[in-house]
């Protein structure tokens, strides 16, 4: 690996595990701080900020200041922020949801727009440096995955005053840490250009929003409302996951049981599936078509929630691993197959506008639908019990609830979603495998 790539590669890594090091565990810290009611809404946000945060820091990147110093910059107000809500949480009597929501909430804000604008510092770096990004990306962003997974396992295993990383606002002070070092090392990333050739462009061509034009377009209308509808699946268990793992600790029969007190080293299967599932997209593509394989994505997300739902961290551990498994086909699937549908059907003006309209129906409008709606069916089958045994099928009810939403959508999407190009052409699938899948779920 030549010095750029080594650079880019620990820049991704840095990037994934801010996410990873509260992501999937900070639903287990709020349950066990009064707020199993308003985990929803923690997730949700994320969902919010990102219909509005990344095309204004774009923005500011591509006009005014250079992106590896915005990127800086975001890290650097997301790091304090992120650290301010774990100091508070340290040091308050009693945490109240509205300034830990506050401070979580400003800091997510400013995270979001650095998944994007640590792409573009990259591309400009591999450009800059001759390389081919197409093949040179990939092996780079795979780092930001293992950066992920580290830092959940750090917080799974770590402990401080008798407790776990993943039960504690130590997460947050984690992540707060690895944001200070990312807004540092991101100064050291070669200068990206600015450019205002487009300053008078109309505002919806500079917030990408000429997309939904597409809409006017039957069979792209259908095909960006099922991506919303698949997009609810999306963060259900990055926000409930950990804990419904973790509340087998409660059940006697189940206690001692190492997955139950583990729940976060149980769930970083799902990211180690998600990068070699993406090795089986070429063929999956070649065989079935983009059709087939996002119907398989659809598929595994039954198979997702419901094998969570009927598993246990005892006898019935290896149902939770294999909702791991099939996790890593749920989400790249149909991240890949899906942007290569839009890249296919649209024109070069608009296309990048299209892959951003693309996200916004499903990690915005879908996963912040998904998360607000499945807080209130938690809310309701789990948090109204008054015993864990009756919380426990509480949950199990809650992971059917989801498989049957899933399966609904499937069905659906077989029934009503027609494309007649059934299978993308070698160059394109080759292409479209190398590129990276998507955000982190």
């Amino acid at each position: 690996m030549n010095g750029i790539k080594f650079k880019l590669s620990l820049l991704g890594f840095l990037e994934f595990a801010i996410w990873g090091s509260y992501l999937t565990s900070l639903n287990n810290f709020l349950a066990r701080n009064g707020f199993s009611n308003e985990i929803g809404w923690f997730y949700a946000v994320q969902g919010i900020v990102s219909l509005i945060m990344p095309s204004l820091i774009g923005i500011i990147a591509d006009r005014w200041i250079q992106a590896q110093k915005v990127l800086s910059l975001c890290h650097l107000i997301g790091g304090l922020f992120m650290g301010a809500a774990g100091v508070y949480c340290m040091t308050a009597e009693t945490i109240a949801f509205g300034p830990l929501f506050t401070l979580y909430t400003v800091s997510v804000a400013f995270f979001m727009p650095t998944i994007g604008l640590n792409n573009s510092v990259a591309f400009n770096a591999l450009t800059k440096a001759g390389l081919d990004t197409v093949k040179a990306f990939p092996p780079i962003r795979i780092w930001g995955t293992i950066g992920f997974i580290c830092a959940m396992l750090f917080v799974n295993f770590a402990r401080s005053q008798g407790a776990t990383f993943q039960t504690s606002y130590m997460q947050l002070l984690t992540s707060a840490t690895f944001s200070f070092i990312t807004a540092a090392y991101a100064l050291t990333m070669p200068q990206c250009p600015v450019s205002k050739a487009n300053a008078d462009a109309p505002l919806v061509d500079k917030l990408g929003l000429r997309a939904f034009a597409l809409f006017k377009q039957k069979k792209m209308a259908i095909f960006f409302i099922f991506s919303m509808l698949l997009g609810v699946s999306l963060q259900i268990t990055n926000g409930y996951a950990n804990t419904y793992i973790s509340s087998f600790e409660g059940v006697a029969r189940y206690a001692d049981a190492w997955a139950a007190r583990n729940a976060n080293a149980i769930i970083a299967i799902s990211q180690c599936s998600e990068t070699l599932c993406i090795l089986l997209i070429p063929f999956c593509l070649k065989r079935f078509g983009i059709k087939g394989v996002m119907l398989m994505a659809m598929f595994a997300w039954v198979l997702r929630f419901g094998l969570f739902g009927a598993g246990n961290p005892s006898s019935g551990v290896w149902m939770l691993i294999l909702s791991c498994i099939v996790y890593g086909i749920a989400f790249d699937f149909f991240n890949v197959s899906g942007g290569l549908y839009v890249d296919k059907e649209t024109s070069p003006e608009i296309r990048s506008s299209a892959q951003g309209l693309f996200m916004i129906m499903t990690n915005g409008f879908g996963a912040t639908i998904g998360t607000v709606s499945a807080m209130y069916i938690v809310n309701h089958f789990v948090g109204s019990q008054p015993t864990p045994e009756l919380k426990l099928e509480g949950w199990r009810t809650c992971w059917f609830i989801f498989a049957a939403y899933a399966l609904i959508v499937g069905l659906l999407f077989m029934l009503i979603f027609k494309d007649t190009k059934t299978k993308a052409s070698a160059s394109e699938i080759d292409d479209e495998a190398e590129m990276p899948s998507g955000l982190v779920s």
